[in-house]
């Protein structure tokens, strides 16, 4: 899953996405508003966490002009404003949900699984596709109850494809939500992270639809 944070202070935007990569999402930084508004209208992002205060276009015009472009995707507000009308400002302006600075790491981790689940139509942090549980918070995942050791990179695929069970996900969709942009994301690591989550999964566990992309079928 891909998320994008929006944070003018070094420090702040290194720890929060270390942390978020850390809790199995694929991560990518941006540090002024200008630059985030265009991302957000060209990329494809499964949440945004964006700060308010912003240099060059301040978060909340951000937020406004995504939301009269259609751009839908999950808001998370940081902001060190603390004011109730200001947090009503920025929930009227599309934002999903709203941290005040200072917070603690593994609420806003916490958010940022809820804002999936709902924007997935899932209410709890369990995904599953038959015999196929990973639990999204304890970042394990078990087949026929039996634990799969998962490395990071292949959570963030097995997630990915049960956030979108019963669809077929193209070859670019993959590493745009898989794969950082300062990682190896050429087709052929797409083929080697299908091959070994086979091997982990079973070898008729990811069908590939030629010309299309891969879907993930467990049966059990």
């Amino acid at each position: 899953m891909r998320v994008l944070v929006v944070e003018d202070e070094p420090e702040i935007a290194k720890d929060i996405a270390t942390n978020v990569r850390d809790a199995g999402f694929s991560v990518e930084i941006c540090d002024n508003g200008e630059d985030a508004w265009f991302l957000g209208a060209t990329e494809n992002y499964d949440v945004v966490i964006l700060d308010l205060g912003l240099p060059r276009l301040d978060g909340l015009s951000v937020l406004k002009r995504w939301r009269i472009e259609g751009i839908t995707v999950p808001v998370i507000v940081l902001t060190a404003r603390g004011s109730w009308t200001e947090r009503v400002e920025g929930i009227n302006a599309g934002a999903d949900d709203y941290l005040p600075k200072p917070f603690q790491i593994v609420e806003l981790i916490a958010r940022v699984r809820g804002l999936l689940r709902r924007a997935k139509g899932q209410s709890k942090p369990q995904l599953s596709a038959g015999s196929l549980i990973l639990d999204t918070s304890l970042m394990q995942a078990t087949l026929e109850g039996r634990p799969v050791n998962l490395t990071p990179l292949e959570f963030r695929a097995v997630s990915y494809f049960l956030y979108h069970g019963g669809r077929v996900i193209s070859r670019e969709e993959l590493k745009d939500h898989v794969y950082s942009h300062d990682n190896d994301r050429d087709d052929n690591a797409i083929e080697a992270l299908i091959t070994r989550l086979r091997r982990k999964l079973g070898p008729d566990s990811i069908e590939t639809r030629r010309g299309h992309g891969y879907i993930l079928k467990v049966s059990g």
